[in-house]
């Protein structure tokens, strides 16, 4: 449990961040314009660095670049599938007229319902921690342009 209490810790925070803002957006009615939710990645890249910040501070010399992966991706996904179910509770619960107004034409054209809308959040999510915890575990790849590095090539 403890390998997982990074992940879940910043996955909750990410993920309040993410409701948070969506529900500041809601208090101005601009949650149904899809352009605002570009500021999601950079709530997740600051919640993720934080995480693998973490994570690199409680190993220590123990670091492992695969495990540092691991917990970056899972803190991710744990954040994406969180706001889907609030996505989705407030979709159907809260303001049930949400989706007409957030998919006005392709709702008339192509008969899209909540599922589908449910499904692209969520790979959203997932396709950003994705390139999010590659593009941060960049950083914290073993060089091999020292003489150290030049030791490991093959």
């Amino acid at each position: 449990m403890k390998n997982l209490s990074i992940p879940i810790k910043y996955g909750l925070a990410i993920a309040a961040g993410l409701i948070a803002y969506f529900l500041i957006l809601s208090l101005f009615n601009a949650h149904i314009n899809p352009i605002f939710s570009l500021f999601n990645g950079v709530i997740m890249a600051y919640g993720m660095w934080e995480a693998i910040k973490h994570y690199r501070l409680a190993k220590g010399t123990k670091f492992k670049y695969q495990k540092a992966f691991m917990a970056s991706l899972f803190t991710g996904f744990n954040a994406s599938l969180i706001f889907t179910i609030f996505f989705g509770i407030y979709a159907t619960e809260l303001n049930p007229d949400f989706l007409d107004n957030l998919i006005t034409m392709w709702r008339n054209d192509y008969d899209t319902g909540i599922g589908i809308v449910l499904f692209v959040v969520a790979i959203m999510g997932f396709a950003t921690s994705f390139v999010l915890t590659l593009a941060f575990m960049q950083l914290y790849k073993d060089s091999w342009n020292t003489k150290e590095g030049k030791k490991h090539t093959y």
